[in-house]
């Protein structure tokens, strides 16, 4: 890889670890602590970023993304100060996207406006449902009405906002759902992002799970709500650009699609993961420590919190970009494969595999890009798996 093909975008992630309480379906690097000492963070979270972007200044800051945890915990001046101070890293002289994530339970209207004051231009609220049974069931501190409070005071702020839903929640029927799903769509704005239930291991969900707490609900019908959706925010206007973001042509999230295209990426805060491309070329990727605190101390003393820092071989790069870049309904860039591996397509994967994954209906190509198709993407998993299992790279 020479000099040209280095990455010259970067986007940055701050990550605050903090929430009210952890919902049972949450894997994050979040914590419920009874105090925090704001003035610290700040000045943690200011000394790590400036520490960590030193050899990566000269790149093109498109984006900066507050999640956690409750970022809208923060202090308005917190979030103001980090957001400064990457510009003047950056020398940020254009608006970029700042994406603030946001619970209904921890945001009121004058706090929307004092984070709009510090500097955020687009809201991303954790929603969840529109129903007030499966809100206490996801271990949310708002009901309904919360929710759409906060959607219509977020719009009176923000000409930018998104909003998360989960559907496939036990007991669930595509009925409630796309009753849901109207709502919803009278409310949104220009984004939404809507996730599959998921049992993640570690959370209170896994062990009630496995204990026959409740049931959830087979692949062909979680398949079922998949295309259900997909036809319901379609019909209105919201494209399913990736598996679980829908948006109007053009609000994509823009620090989101970094991740996706696998362009560089800091990550600064605990627990926080980045994508780096060095002045030679070389690929690492980091993290930070998860424990708040003990990032805390660290960061203090040494200036950063990093505990893993491991460069990236082609082989982990291309197992990265598949992956990622078949979730965008644009796909994987040709272009790109090949300035990766030196390999066209058909030199890259196995012929025959490459051919049963297209024949089948899940993978399809032009001139620019592979790209999963809808039956593809539903089932993305294995024809991931398939594909890379049939890489003529060596390690």
């Amino acid at each position: 890889m020479n000099s040209e093909e280095i990455s010259s975008n970067i986007g940055l992630y701050i990550h605050w670890p903090f929430c009210l309480s952890k919902c049972p379906y949450c894997d994050f690097n979040s914590h419920v602590v009874e105090s925090v000492d704001h003035n610290r963070w700040e000045k943690a979270l200011i000394k790590e970023l400036t520490f960590l972007s030193r050899n990566h200044n000269h790149k093109k800051l498109k984006s900066i993304f507050f999640g956690g945890g409750t970022p809208s915990l923060m202090k308005p001046k917190t979030v103001f100060e980090a957001i400064q101070t990457a510009k003047e890293i950056w020398g940020v002289k254009q608006p970029i996207e700042i994406t603030l994530e946001a619970n209904p339970s921890s945001i009121e209207s004058q706090t929307f406006n004092s984070f709009k004051q510090a500097g955020i231009n687009r809201i991303s609220l954790g929603i969840q449902a529109f129903d007030d049974k499966a809100l206490s069931f996801l271990g949310r501190n708002h009901d309904r009405l919360d929710a759409i409070n906060a959607i219509e005071a977020a719009h009176k702020s923000f000409d930018r906002v998104s909003f998360d839903l989960i559907y496939a929640r036990p007991q669930q029927t595509i009925e409630s759902w796309l009753s849901e799903l109207g709502q919803a769509v009278e409310l949104a704005g220009e984004h939404m992002s809507v996730y599959q239930l998921t049992i993640e291991k570690g959370t209170a969900f896994y062990s009630q799970y496995r204990n026959g707490g409740f049931e959830m609900p087979n692949p062909e019908t979680a398949g079922d709500f998949y295309e259900f959706t997909n036809e319901k925010l379609s019909s209105a206007g919201l494209q399913n650009y990736e598996i679980s973001n829908y948006a109007h042509l053009g609000s994509e999230c823009q620090h989101n699609m970094i991740y996706w295209r696998s362009e560089d990426y800091l990550g600064v805060g605990p627990g926080a993961h980045s994508r780096l491309t060095d002045a030679r070329g070389k690929r690492r990727a980091t993290r930070s420590l998860t424990a708040p605190f003990s990032w805390l101390k660290e960061v203090e003393a040494n200036g950063n919190a990093i505990v893993e820092q491991t460069i990236l071989g082609t082989s982990d790069q291309l197992t990265e970009t598949i992956m990622m870049g078949l979730r965008l309904k644009e796909g994987v860039s040709l272009k790109k494969l090949y300035k990766l591996t030196g390999k066209t397509l058909e030199q890259l994967f196995d012929k025959e595999a490459l051919y049963l994954l297209k024949n089948e209906g899940y993978l399809s190509t032009n001139d620019l890009y592979l790209r999963a198709t809808d039956s593809g993407r539903q089932r993305l998993n294995g024809v991931v798996r398939c594909l890379l299992d049939s890489v003529n790279i060596p390690n």
